[in-house]
């Protein structure tokens, strides 16, 4: 049974390795690393808001928010390669959904690579509306939106 949690520092190098597991197939479409597979998770989970989704002792899932003002900002959701097509994604999602409502925030927004191309079909599928293109950080960045729902 998976478990949704706060993460802990004693989860730093679980979710660097999630991330260089989930990100890898990325990598080889890019000419750079996916910048998640650089975070910094030591700092993430000492800033930000990071959840994890946990099986027993093995981290299969990781939800990064960072609130702005009114916006909650999902900046890195990730299942490892092994449990994808299993909902955890779509459970982090709405994960993301009642924390933000829960912050009374207004939207979600977050964005991907445009080489990313699964989840330019995912996020729309989740609520999420695409509000734009850009290169940021030396990325090529496709933006997302979602308004946040009532508590």
């Amino acid at each position: 049974m998976v478990d949704l949690r706060e993460a802990r520092a004693t989860d730093v190098a679980a979710l660097e390795d999630l991330a260089r597991r989930s990100y890898s197939l990325y990598a080889e479409r890019m000419d750079r690393l996916p910048a998640p597979m650089t975070a910094d998770y030591s700092a993430a989970v000492r800033t930000h808001q990071v959840w994890v989704a946990e099986d027993g002792d093995r981290i299969l899932g990781m939800l990064v928010l960072v609130p702005e003002g009114e916006v909650m900002l999902l900046e890195n959701i990730a299942v490892h390669p092994d449990a994808q097509g299993r909902g955890l994604g779509r459970d982090l999602l709405a994960l993301a959904d009642r924390e933000a409502a829960r912050q009374r925030m207004t939207e979600i927004r977050l964005y991907t690579n445009e080489m990313m191309t699964e989840n330019l079909s995912y996020y729309p599928r989740h609520g999420y509306a695409e509000t734009g293109r850009a290169e940021q950080d030396g990325y090529h960045r496709v933006f997302f939106r979602k308004p946040v729902a009532a508590p």
